[in-house]
């Protein structure tokens, strides 16, 4: 490992960022793989490689801090009480922060692999994939959580 940035007394680029690539990073070593990251203040981001080469580079839009603030918008828009809308917002959110850091580790793989298919991975497939999931967790609150209107509610 090059560089831990786990153990820095600061974040770098912003807290979220810099704790998914380190987790990114914990993922890639669990399934086997030599890594190491760094900083890179050229445009805010951490840069993450596997054995010599750096291959993807973490920065603010890849900590899905905005796909959690759009699953969020939706479900509030979708409100039905507060107990079962704040657990379903808890629990959805974890599990897309859980399958970014994934889905993260998984395109470093991919790229560091097939570096030709780079644009088809990162522009297309794992995007459509926490697009995907987020879609899916709207359809089950909609059909599951969200409580029908009667004639009497409105």
């Amino acid at each position: 490992m090059y560089l831990h940035l786990g153990s820095s007394e600061t974040y770098f680029p912003d807290y979220i960022t810099h704790l998914v690539a380190v987790q990114t990073e914990s993922v890639l070593q669990a399934l086997g793989y030599e890594t190491f990251s760094m900083a890179y203040e050229k445009n805010a981001s951490v840069r993450i490689g596997i054995k010599d080469q750096f291959v993807v580079q973490v920065i603010e839009g890849c900590n899905a801090v905005s796909v959690i603030i759009l699953f969020l918008s939706f479900i509030l828009a979708f409100f039905s009480g507060w107990k079962k809308t704040l657990l379903f917002i808890f629990g959805g959110s974890v599990l897309i922060y859980t399958l970014n850091v994934l889905r993260i580790a998984l395109i470093t793989i991919g790229i560091y692999h097939y570096p030709q298919y780079t644009d088809l991975l990162h522009e297309i497939l794992f995007p459509l994939f926490i697009y995907g999931v987020v879609f899916l967790l709207w359809i089950i609150w909609v059909n599951r959580y969200q409580k029908p209107k009667t004639l009497k509610d409105e």
